[in-house]
């Protein structure tokens, strides 16, 4: 009889205990779709979590892992002396390793780098934590006699994980302000990306904080398998060039679960690229999400299979987009954007052959322009787009006369302005296909 009671007892105990799994969200716009981020909630930042203390120390700090800490090799993170020569040799011994290693950046320090490569192949598998704050030097003459484009760059490092919940702060408000896009009156000059990954395989980016970088946030170039997610970036609105994530050149690239407000695109994906996923994003402010630009100078871009499903755009200058240059050849082809909020955003749904970027006019001027080479702009669907649009104009297909937009489908799209009037579709020289509720439904030009 007691072994009967003994075992009552633990079944009603394993009835009784709470679920394991995480509170899921409903997106409303798809009852099928189901996402542990809420995007219709403006709130989203605060619901990103990089996991449990847990999860984190046995990512970052498994017993597996032998660690390197910077302090150990002379940093001393008092946010004014350089360190460079301490992550430097940190990595050295990391790299050289031939058992995986932990490179550990401590938490509740400042470490201050000039321009540093981090480079490989290396004989193990490395983790880089950072739990601390990486903080750019903030003399733009440290950069002379190095590539003025790269602040922090990891080149040829397979087998990578960068994560920690740390922060990297590219110090940028002094690159600034002398920009041409803040001050006509300077030259135009490049500016770092604040953390480039470069031909690195195998790449795991999470749970990390970016902010203010001199120009991109975080660059992945010839690049594959890679995951990023729980990313939060965030640089002024009015801030020049600060892309939060930039793809080039890279396959099978899967973002997820990030917040991103900047000055420029929030993602950008240019040539090259291909197998690329975003998925549970919030933008704003920015430019948006953006395939492109591609084709400038008359150059060759291609960018194919690309997925963004569910966003919230919040307040930036575009939503989603392609942009290609006149004059340009190749191609933007099978991208899909769904499940998608526009919260008070100018241009929500755009498609722009004709793109400028440039103080000077882009027009038709250019030879360039005269051929009938253009970037091919096919195969894109917008499934489940609605919300608001700051501009009359809530969808613009700006396409070329001798390449139009081909293969241009519309589903389930309802765009208003801000007031709560009717929007407006701009076409030119596209081809649409519309299947269930779209509004607004007629195009002008």
């Amino acid at each position: 009889m007691g072994a009967q009671k003994l075992l009552l007892l633990l079944a009603l105990v394993l009835l009784l205990r709470p679920g394991d799994s995480q509170h899921e969200q409903t997106f409303s716009g798809d009852p099928s779709f189901r996402t542990g981020l809420d995007i219709t909630d403006s709130s989203a930042v605060r619901k990103l979590s990089p996991g449990t203390a847990n999860e984190r120390r046995r990512s970052t700090l498994g017993s597996a892992s032998t660690v390197r800490n910077v302090k150990d090799f002379g940093a001393r993170g008092d946010g004014s002396s350089d360190d460079t020569k301490a992550f430097a040799a940190a990595w050295k011994a990391a790299c050289s390793s031939s058992a995986p290693v932990t490179v550990l950046v401590p938490e509740g320090k400042a470490y201050r780098l000039k321009p540093i490569t981090f480079s490989g192949p290396c004989k193990s598998p490395i983790t880089v934590a950072i739990k601390g704050t990486i903080l750019a030097s903030g003399r733009m003459s440290d950069w002379d006699g190095a590539d003025r484009r790269l602040w922090m760059l990891f080149d040829k490092v397979d087998g990578l994980r960068v994560e920690g919940g740390g922060t990297i702060d590219g110090n940028g408000q002094v690159w600034w302000k002398v920009s041409c896009k803040v001050d006509s009156a300077q030259p135009c000059k490049g500016a770092p990306t604040a953390l480039t990954f470069q031909s690195c395989r195998g790449l795991t980016v999470t749970d990390l904080k970016f902010k203010n970088s001199q120009q991109m946030h975080v660059t992945f170039s010839k690049c594959a398998n890679v995951r990023i997610s729980r990313l939060t970036i965030s640089a002024p609105g009015n801030s020049p060039n600060t892309d939060g994530i930039h793809v080039s050149g890279s396959t099978d690239v899967k973002i997820s679960d990030s917040v991103i407000r900047t000055g420029d695109d929030c993602i950008s994906i240019v040539s090259g690229s291909r197998s690329i996923t975003a998925t549970n994003i919030v933008c704003g402010p920015g430019h948006g999400i953006s395939i492109g630009s591609l084709g400038a100078n008359g150059a060759e871009h291609t960018v194919s299979d690309v997925l963004v499903d569910t966003a919230r755009l919040e307040g930036t200058t575009n939503g989603v987009r392609i942009k290609t240059w006149q004059g340009g050849k190749g191609y933007a082809r099978n991208i899909i954007f769904r499940n998608i909020v526009m919260d008070n955003v100018k241009n929500p749904i755009i498609i722009d052959q004709n793109y400028c970027d440039s103080s000077k006019s882009c027009g038709e001027q250019f030879a360039l322009c005269r051929t009938e080479i253009r970037v091919a702009v096919s195969g894109v669907t917008f499934q489940n787009v609605r919300g608001t649009s700051a501009t009359a104009v809530a969808m613009d297909f700006d396409c070329s006369r001798t390449v139009p937009c081909r293969g241009i489908t519309l589903q389930d799209v309802h765009l208003v302005t801000a007031s709560g009037a009717p929007a407006k579709t701009f076409c030119r020289n596209v081809s649409l296909s519309k299947y269930g509720t779209v509004v607004p439904s007629t195009c002008s030009s």
